[in-house]
This record gives C-alpha cells, structure tokens and sequence, in this order.
C-alpha cells in the first residue's frame, strides 16, 4: 500500500476514533505525517471530500442512527454532533438526508446515510491472494423465516467490486438506515427465478417482514423468498487488511463442505447470502440447504 493511501487511512481512522471531539486539520496533519496543506489535499483526492464535508456527514449519519434506535433526543444530537443549535442541526440533517430528524424517527423512511468506506482497501483488493485454508470455521445449521428482501439490483455484477462499480456503493448507506429483520442489510446471489432480464446476479437488500407497508426507496425492488433452512459459515475474526483473504478462505472451505454428512443437500433455489465482513466478527456467509429424503 503506498505512502498516500496510507497517510489518509491514517486520518479516516483519527476521524472515527475522536469523533465526538473537536477535529482540527493540525490534528491531522500530525495522524498523517504530512503537512497540513497536503494532508488536506491528499485527503480530499482520495475520498472526494474535504475533512470537514468529511466529518459532518459522519457525524449527521451517527446522530441518524441513534435517533433510529430511539431514546435519543434530537436536542442531545444537536449538541452531540457539535451543532451550536437545534435548528441548525435539523437544517443540516434535511440538507443531508432530505427530511427532518423528527420525521425520520416517527417513520423511519429510508435515507442516503455516509458509510466511510477506508481507502486502503482499494488497495487490498489488488494485493489479495489465494487463500487454500482457514484456521477454524463454525457450522451452524438456522431456518429463515418467509419474508420479503427490499433490494437495488445492478446491471451485471456477481461480486461487490463490480455491484459498487454499477450503482454506486451509497446503496448500503440507504440500506442500513431502514430496520432490518436479521438487524443488518444483506447481499445475496440471487436465483434465475428472481432476477430480472439484464440485471445482476449480485444485489444488496434489507430483509424485511411479509406484511411490510412501509416505504421502498426509489430505483429498489421487492421479491418474496419462502422461509428455508440455511448453513451458516462464520471464520474467525480477522484483521481489516486481511479482509480479502479471509473471504477468500471461507468460500474456499464452504464449496468443500459436504452438506450430507448431516443429512442435507444444498438447495440453489434460494439466495446464497453475504454479511458483511467485519473482522471482530468474521466472515459470514449463509448457503441454503433442504433434507436429503425431501422430493426434488
């Protein structure tokens, strides 16, 4: 990783680390180990933000959280988020997310919040190697309940480079403000039968209940998947940078895995499901699976 990706990795992570601080450009400046002018100069090319767009977005995106979550004031997240004001807080969430913060409690529409992609790992992609083996990997057979999968689909993509490179990665922004029922926005591969003509194989969503009412951000879909049982593969923890390979390592020990031994088979009439990777937790990805004795 060159020197550059790396100073503004370094100031993404000072950001996330004292964010309900005061944030000053000297700050990072000293976080990256280079000038202050250049430092903002290097940051705003590789995010496409200026330090301060950079920071207020993350910090109205965080507020958006809480307020969703419930038990937090607006007032509190004004002053939290180091507006001097509760109006200028609610201007700025509108101007941010298009509806005000009380709105957004009472419905819980959907809204673009800021998901602060690390630019490292533009690079870790490039480095990635292939992985043959994983250390450790939990097994765990769960049923899904029918429900219904509020999705953006892409034009191509079988994979989460290209899906980003297609519409662009804001989806998860949209897709982790809207309450989920697994408590998280998913990607899937999907099955012919729910694809439409020249669109992705790959798509991102939020699971939903059937009875949903509420609103479908604008360009997203809905299909209905039947309730089935999955096997869930979970690898060990694993280092941000090592996200790739950890990936790689669980695929690898999951296409070997053989479903029969418990007495299942592998079922691909339903999606093959990805969480995502977050490395306190490891990779998790669910397959779907059906009891051998069940008539095809």
């Amino acid at each position: 990783m060159n020197e550059q990706i790396s100073a503004v990795q370094r100031m993404q992570e000072y950001i996330d680390k004292h964010l309900n601080e005061e944030i000053t450009l000297a700050d990072l400046s000293e976080a990256a180990l280079f000038s202050p002018w250049h430092s903002y100069r290097l940051f705003k090319q590789h995010t496409g933000l200026s330090p301060s767009e950079y920071i207020r977005r993350l910090r109205l995106s965080r507020s958006a959280v809480k307020l969703k979550q419930g038990g937090y004031r607006v007032i509190d997240a004004a002053y939290d988020t180091g507006f001097g004001s509760v109006d200028g807080y609610q201007r700025a969430f509108f101007k941010e997310f298009g509806c005000n913060p009380g709105e957004y409690t009472r419905t819980k529409v959907p809204i673009p919040l800021f998901i602060p992609y690390g630019v490292k790992f533009r690079e870790l992609r490039k480095e990635c190697i292939d992985v043959k083996e994983v250390q450790s990997l939990f097994v765990q057979l769960m049923r899904k309940p029918e429900r219904k999968v509020i999705i953006k689909r892409g034009i191509s993509a079988e994979d989460y480079f290209d899906y980003c490179s297609e519409v662009g990665c804001d989806v998860w922004g949209i897709l982790t403000s809207m309450d989920s029922l697994c408590g998280e926005p998913v990607c899937l591969w999907l099955p012919e039968q729910y694809k439409k003509p020249y669109t992705s194989t790959y798509v991102q969503g939020v699971e939903v209940e059937t009875d949903y009412d509420g609103v479908i951000p604008d360009g997203f879909d809905v299909i209905t998947l039947p309730s089935a049982e999955y096997l869930v593969f979970q690898g060990e923890p694993f280092l941000e940078e090592d996200y790739c390979d950890a990936i790689t390592a669980v695929q690898y020990s999951m296409d070997k895995y053989d479903p029969a031994l418990i007495g299942y088979r592998w079922d691909d009439s339903n999606p093959r499901i990805q969480l995502e990777p977050r490395g306190e937790r490891g990779y998790i990805e669910l397959r779907a699976v059906c009891p051998l004795n069940k008539e095809e």
